[in-house]
């Protein structure tokens, strides 16, 4: 986190209490007391550098006007005080000695660069240091991490300090403001006079605003600075594009990059710019320069980052290549964001590529000691390599360019040029630069080049010389000038050079070129300091130099080279004094007015970290690695008065107290101290240290900024903090390159935030500026000095009309990572709601693996007889339920007037006229979310699923159209159509709530990009245009187009009309800038573009559904009310309050209460097709009567059933606490339900149907009259669950209640008593069954034992399995035993068999399981592994299943998916074949008499290729003929599955 430096611990660490100080810390402290007070000068000796003495005096140190404007220079009296607000006054007095900014100073031989500067600059910046590797190894959560050999972090952890604690503390004077009175819950801080509210945690409504940016990325890059078609120059520093007008000398940013860009290209019109970055998952941004927004995002194909860009000659194609292993090289429809062809480029770097301009499917790559050329010929590229023969030698290639004839010219490591045709090396020139060619364009007038040797060469078309432009001989100019970049227009020509620097060289003044930008370079950037009267910034770094920039005019006003590399800096109050400390353990002092040295000290071995002058002016606080602080005196010409040595690492931060009297400073322990001064007094009396006023903060510890950390932050992730006491901000600059802005005081951890994005690399420092207008942050390793312009509270109403700066990744702009504090609380339903997993720990499509992983049993079941499965099978005839607990929007009316929703993995077509379902069973897993087709007659629906799919389905015929695969993890939770049906976009429930937007025919992914951390409820397409989307979700509202193969996303802009909410649903409007939403809160929000202008109370608690319509709005709420809207949302037409009283006498059950939540509203055919929480569907007629069309249970598992002994009737009993009764007859609807005191797992009807037994989930059970469910009687002598309950057969005597405490109590029915309690079972009881006779209980349990109990005493029984076939039994529920050994899979580790029952006829098992799958196996079904018939249609565990008393259906109950489902069976032969309604059984291929040996062995080679040299990408698409016309009706019906990889 700050500066390095090798470390000498000089005390003996960690002294126990009471412990005697060791003799060698003694006669340290000896030592120190001794020298105490002495000042000691250090030795004038002198360094040669290039040949020539240099002495460390002033003559080394150097002033320049530089930059586009002169600055009035400084005035060496006393400087005012500073004012609190207002424009900052220029300095005001003349800078003497006008020089180069460059790195030697006038008089002074300019210093070569050093070796270890030279490796450095080599390294490729990319790359973490090993350091920064073992960090990130350790523990705590490493979010991102880069840069050079130095790597990020403080420096001193990379010299091996060891740094265990808390966090650590710093300074800087500035006036202090004591804290506003009157907040809630206050508590006094040390050194505040005012009070603070200990409660706010919210985000401050301030923000800041990117201003300029000072530096340019010369290192390491080439070719990346250009002119565009507005005469703007566009380059880029850090992670920012930036565009620069020499006329109005102004910045404009491009902010979508998320870590160092690297490569630029300039379209052949000049007004897009692409732009390739670094990163684990890097991408390709095309920008508008003009605009400065996304045009396209290219991504999920380069890794590590992208070396080099070049447009073909129309701008339509990009190329790209990559710097993984193989240097891939990728061409792009970038327009389209798909990726036309791939290839390994080469096994060394490339490091230029470009298009042949002559040739339109011709590239041409150079790099490590090759070039090759390239053909794309349909999606294939193919390479030659180049011949040098005998005519030049084989060497790097550095640059290249296409000339016409099949010419190609390149710049060579040894400075030759080197002339092909075709692949042939024809010719060179030899000598054209003196070392490396760095740089070449090519233009109208010809070509340039720019090398290593500092100077510009400009070629006619047949490359013979026009000039050369020695920038080193220029005023401008200095010896190891680099030259890295070169754009020729007209007779202007832009130089880029390796040390920070753009040259502007006008052609007929070729020796008075213009410095343009100029920037640190080499090593890392930590010193940073501002004037405290004046709007200057002051920064030093590794390049050993120390600049002042000028915040008004941004330029660069004055330069010193320094011998060592600076680490801290530090303005004295009246602004004269400049003092620096050094790497190297010492710190020198400048006069700012002209940059002459006053004194160089050096009293330390270890680097200087921090450097801190007091409020008075009378002292310099000096922290260092030797984990001391060193107080000077002033005006005794800087003489040592005191010493700090209190710490036991390397200091980081320093503070000064208002009066001048006290210190305190962090160390990297993340240890705070006190001293008082000037003598260096340790102070722990914590009644002294109450009345203390700071005069700055910038210590990153203490009670202020215990809110600054985030969670799994190690102590040294922030690197710097500064407070503004007047505006009650401040601002922190961590390892992650964010800038952050939060309130301050910032007592309360979990503080909200804002954050800003723009440096690549950690951010090393951060300040305010004198009078609070701008922030100052610099960059570690990018070099570079960001201009934050400061926007007070009472300015952002008037920058509303602006739109925010869109990006990738919230680049400019963004709220804390839990995004802002003061949003209410959420509303119940929604935070149940949000706390729903739909993770399994085991899915359906592992089950092949699973399976793969059993084949030493498959092997044995292979090998022996194995029933056949059975004839009968059964068919799906009705499903009662509707998921609408966590689901909205997903009810629609189709094309013919029927409805269509979804429950469990079904997707249903009922006709409400008919009361029949039509079932669409593709899916196997829950569904999450539907759509439907602007037509009606096609749905989309999503599910859960590790690699989850999407299926397009035919309302009419039930057939798939299309199903999407390979990009959304876990599960899709909200699709939707485009207004032309082309396009669909669909959300994931991953960790990052993916956004897909496909085209569904061809099955191709169009774009994707990462919606939000937070839940997204709904994702709604502009029906005006299909490139626009929105979605909504907690706390997010969001608006995004497509840019490629990614989108861009802006959030909703607020402003003063309301704060963040959580957004339920969302449509589009009557124009495609008009967008409405509704929140959690009850309100209508009406947005124009991203700003919300207007909202409007429409329900009480939240809106979870909106429809709109062609003159108007319905909505509905939590409240039950359906309202109905005019156009503007200005006035309520009409509501309809979901009642009791108003159903109709056509429906179809019962409504459970009044005002149930209503989650989903659609339109159609006269009517309003309403969606309940409570899985009920209701047709309101907009006259007012209300039907019951459908209802299932609420949300919770359903576990009892219990069909009739004589009726069509059957009950369940639900974790909903309801009991129900249904109809099972045509009419298919519930007769009955009543509300219980708890939920229940089990039920059972007695043996003449009159009573129903129910156990509750308290351990209690009660009888019911079957008929009114009124109670008849109640018990409860268990605490545990009553897990299955069941009457003796006959005349139902006894009642045996079965307990997850694992016992079983028999009751006789007459008498109301219980007469018997079976014991013996090791685990929870799971199921039961009745003899004939009604004298033996059969029992399993959870830990599968199979038990026999003598009733009604309950007398354990030993019977062998031979009897136990030849008992007649009176039911079959059992799970156990050799009668069923059959039933249970080969993966039975994995999933459990949950239920079982049995036909009447003793001849067809029905089982339920943990997968969802109801399974018919042959009775008896012994042997294992048997053969049966799979049915899918349950998402998750199959509960319970029973058949009718006449085995005509088979009733089935699902878990967590809460449906009633209904199959009827089918006798052998009348089996009618409906897609997806059956399955063979696992080992369904083998034969009864097994394998012949040589087919087993056959059967058993496993073909699978171990490794490819190359990735084989997926090819999908529809073929030619196919294209352009819609399918008709039939062609409708075939199926077409996609598979993509990510």
């Amino acid at each position: 986190m700050f500066p390095e430096g090798p470390v000498k611990t000089k005390t003996l660490l960690n002294l126990g209490k009471g412990e005697k100080t060791p003799p060698l810390l003694r006669r340290e402290k000896r030592r120190r007391k001794k020298n105490k007070g002495k000042y000691r000068k250090a030795p004038r000796h002198t360094a040669t550098r290039g040949g020539e003495a240099r002495s460390r005096r002033p003559a080394h140190c150097h002033l320049s006007v530089a930059g586009p404007r002169s600055v009035p220079a400084v005035s060496p009296r006393r400087p005012r005080p500073p004012r609190p607000s207002g424009p900052a006054r220029p300095l005001t007095a003349p800078l003497s000695a006008q020089a180069h900014p460059g790195r030697g100073g006038a008089g002074a031989a300019p210093r070569p660069r050093s070796a270890s500067r030279a490796v450095s600059q080599r390294s490729h910046v990319w790359r973490r240091g090993a350091a920064r590797r073992a960090r990130a190894a350790a523990p705590s959560v490493r979010r991102r991490r880069r840069r050079t050999s130095g790597g990020g972090g403080h420096p001193c952890r990379r010299a091996g300090i060891s740094a265990a604690g808390t966090q650590p503390s710093g300074g800087g004077g500035r006036p202090v403001a004591p804290f506003p009175r009157g907040l809630r819950r206050e508590r006094a801080i040390p050194g505040w006079r005012g009070r603070v509210d200990m409660a706010d945690r919210s985000a401050p409504s301030c923000h800041l605003r990117l201003e300029w940016v000072y530096g340019y990325r010369g290192h390491q890059c080439r070719n990346n600075l250009y002119y565009t078609a507005a005469k703007e120059i566009v380059y880029f520093v850090a992670g920012v594009g930036v565009v620069y007008s020499p006329r109005e000398h102004r910045q404009k940013f491009y902010l979508g990059h998320q870590d160092d860009i690297i490569s630029l290209a300039l379209h052949p019109e000049r007004v897009l710019v692409a732009t390739g970055q670094v990163g684990k998952e890097p991408y390709i941004c095309v920008w508008d320069s003009y605009t400065v927004q996304t045009v396209s995002v290219l991504k999920d194909v380069h890794t590590h980052g992208i070396a080099c860009l070049a447009f073909d000659l129309d701008g339509q194609r990009l190329v790209s290549v990559g710097l993984d292993s193989k240097n891939t090289v990728c061409v792009w429809d970038w327009r389209k964001g798909k990726l036309l062809s791939m290839a390994p480029g080469h096994t060394d770097r490339i490091f230029d590529i470009s298009w042949d301009l002559y040739q339109p499917n011709k590239l041409v790559s150079c790099g490590v000691k090759h070039i090759k050329f390239w053909s794309l010929c349909g999606n294939s590229l193919t390479p030659k390599r180049g011949v040098f023969g005998k005519t030049g030698d084989l060497q790097t290639i550095l640059c290249l360019a296409c000339a016409r004839d099949e010419v190609t010219y390149s710049g060579a490591l040894n400075g030759d040029i080197y002339v092909w045709k075709g692949i042939n090396l024809v010719r060179t020139i030899q000598g054209a630069h003196a070392a490396g060619i760095f740089s070449m364009n090519a233009c109208e007038e010809g070509f340039a080049t720019g090398g290593r040797d500092g100077c510009v060469r400009l070629w006619d078309l047949n490359f013979k010389p026009i000039t050369v432009i020695d920038l080193r001989e220029t005023d401008q100019g200095y010896k190891g000038l680099s030259v890295r970049s070169v754009c020729w227009r007209g007779d202007h020509i832009l130089v880029g050079t390796q040390d920070s620097e753009i040259f502007e060289i006008v052609v007929h003044e070729r020796n008075k070129p213009f410095l343009i930008m100029q920037g640190h370079c080499e090593g890392e950037l930590w010193a940073l300091a501002v004037h405290p009267t004046k709007p200057l910034a002051m920064t030093g770094s590794d390049d050993r130099s120390v600049r002042i920039w000028s915040l008004i005019d941004h330029a660069l006003i004055a330069r010193c080279n320094m011998e060592e590399p600076i680490r801290c800096a530090a303005v004295s109050t009246d602004g004269i004094h400049l003092a620096l400390g050094m790497k190297d353990g010492s710190f020198t002092v400048l006069r700012v007015r002209d940059m002459t040295e006053v004194v160089h000290i050096k009293d330390r071995k270890e680097a200087i970290h921090e450097l801190k002058y007091s409020p008075d002016g009378n002292f310099l606080a000096v922290g260092s690695n030797d984990s001391s602080v060193d107080i000077y005196g002033v005006v005794q010409r800087y003489k040592k008065v005191g010493e700090c040595i209190g710490s036991l690492s390397f200091i980081t931060h320093m503070d000064w107290s208002s009066d001048s009297k006290y210190l305190q400073t962090n160390d990297g322990n993340g240890k705070r101290l006190f001293y008082r001064m000037p003598g260096g007094k340790e102070v722990t009396n914590k009644e002294e240290l109450k009345g203390i006023q700071w005069a700055s903060w910038t210590c990153v510890s203490g009670l202020e900024v215990n809110g600054i950390w985030p969670k799994y932050s190690d102590i040294n992730d922030i690197n710097s903090v500064d407070a503004n006491f007047i505006g009650q901000v401040m601002v922190t600059a961590d390892d992650y390159g964010i800038v952050k802005l939060f309130r301050y005081p910032c007592l309360r951890k979990g503080a909200k935030f804002k954050k800003y994005l723009g440096h690549s690399a950690h951010v090393t420092n951060v300040r305010w500026s004198h009078d609070h207008q701008w922030v100052v942050s610099i960059g570690g390793a990018d070099h570079s000095v960001f201009q934050w312009k400061f926007v007070p509270d009472r300015k952002l109403k008037d920058t509303l009309h602006i739109a925010p700066q869109e990006s990738l990744v919230d680049s400019n702009s963004d709220e804390s990572d839990s995004d802002q504090s003061d949003v209410p609380e959420l509303d119940s339903e929604i935070e149940q709601e949000t706390q729903i997993t739909y993770r399994r720990q085991v899915y359906k499509e592992d089950l092949p693996q699973l399976k793969e992983q059993c084949k030493e049993k498959r092997k044995s079941a292979a090998s022996k007889r194995r029933e056949r499965a059975p004839g009968n099978s059964i068919r799906l005839h009705f499903v009662h339920g509707y998921r609408g607990y966590d689901c909205r929007s997903n009810l629609f009316y189709t094309q013919t007037g029927e409805i269509v929703y979804h429950v469990a993995a079904v997707g249903v077509v009922y006709n409400r006229q008919q009361n029949t379902q039509r079932f669409y069973l593709g899916h196997d897993d829950d569904i999450l979310c539907l759509a439907i087709h602007p037509l009606k007659d096609y749905v989309a629906t999503g599910q859960v699923g590790r690699d989850s799919s999407i299926h397009i389905w035919d309302t009419e015929t039930i057939k798939p159209l299309s199903v999407l695969k390979g990009y959304h993890q876990y599960g899709v939770c909200a699709v939707d159509f485009s207004a032309d049906g082309k396009r669909l976009a669909s959300v994931g429930i991953d960790d990052n709530h993916t956004i897909v937007l496909w085209d569904w025919k061809k099955g191709e992914k169009l774009s994707a990009v990462r919606g939000s951390k937070d839940k997204i409820f709904v994702v709604k397409i502009n029906p005006y245009m299909p490139d626009k989307l929105i979605t909504v979700g907690i706390k997010h509202m969001k608006f995004w187009r497509r840019a490629g193969g990614g989108l861009i996303g802006r959030k909703g802009c607020i402003g003063a009309l309301g704060r963040t909410d959580t957004m339920m649903c969302a449509v589009y409007g009557w124009t495609e800038e008009m967008a409405f939403s509704g929140t959690s809160t009850g309100d209508v929000c009406i947005w124009r573009d991203v700003f919300l202008i207007k909202t409007v109370k429409a329900h009480d608690g939240p809106v979870f559904s909106m429809h709109a319509l062609e003159k108007g709005f319905v909505t509905g709420g939590k409240d039950g009310v359906v309202a109905l809207w005019d156009d503007t949302f200005e006035r309520c037409l009409k509501t309809y309050a979901i009642k009791r009283a108003a159903l109709a006498p056509g429906s179809k059950g019962l409504l459970l209460e009044d005002n149930p939540s209503i989650r989903a509203i659609s339109l159609g055919h006269g009517h309003i097709l309403v969606g309940t929480k409570n899985g009920e569907i209701l047709e309101v007629d907009k006259s007012g009567p209300i039907t019951l069309l459908v209802q299932g249970h609420m949300e919770g598992e359903v576990w009892g059933l219990a069909t009739h002994p004589h009726l069509p009737i059957c009950a369940t009993v639900s974790d909903d606490k309801t009991l129900r009764i249904w109809d099972l007859s045509p009419s298919h609807c519930m007769l009955a339900v009543r509300k219980l005191k708890k939920g229940g797992r089990c039920c059972c009807f007695s043996p003449d149907g009159k009573a129903l037994a129910v156990g509750l989930n308290d351990g209690s059970f009660l009888i019911v009259n079957a008929d009114t469910l009124e109670d008849l009687v109640s018990f409860q002598h268990r605490k545990d669950v009553i897990s299955e309950i069941r009457f003796s057969p006959g005349a139902g005597k006894y009642l045996a209640v079965a307990s997850c405490d694992n016992f079983v109590d028999i009751y006789n029915v007459m008498s109301s008593k219980r007469v018997g309690i079976c014991k013996g079972a090791s685990s929870y009881i799971t199921h039961m069954d009745w003899d004939i006779r009604g004298k033996l209980l059969q029992v399993n349990t959870g830990a599968k034992e199979q038990l026999f109990f003598e009733a009604p005493r309950g007398k354990k029984q030993t019977i062998p399995s031979l009897e136990v076939e030849k008992i007649g039994w009176a039911s079959w529920t059992s799970v156990l035993g050799s009668c069923c050994e059959g039933i249970w899979p080969i993966i039975g580790e994995v999933t459990d068999v949950t239920a079982s029952c049995l036909t009447s006829d003793s001849k067809v098992l029905a089982t339920g399981d943990d997968f969802g799958f109801v399974k018919l196996f042959r009775y008896p079904a012994k042997g294992k592994f048997g053969k049966f018939k799979r049915y899918v249609a349950h998402s998750t565990h199959v509960t319970n299943v029973r058949w009718t008393y006449d085995d005509s259906l088979l009733v089935t109950v699902g878990g967590a998916d809460t449906s009633l489902m209904l199959w009827t069976y089918e006798m052998e032969g009348h089996r009618d074949s409906r897609q997806c309604d059956s399955e063979e059984s696992d080992l369904d291929s083998e034969e009864d008499g097994g394998y012949d040996s040589d087919v087993t062995r056959e059967n058993e080679i496993n073909y699978t290729i171990k490794a490819l040299s190359t990735n084989i990408r997926p090819m999908f698409g529809i073929k030619p003929h196919l294209q352009q016309k819609e399918p008709t009706l039939d062609e409708r019906q075939g199926v077409v599955r996609f598979q993509t990889t990510s």
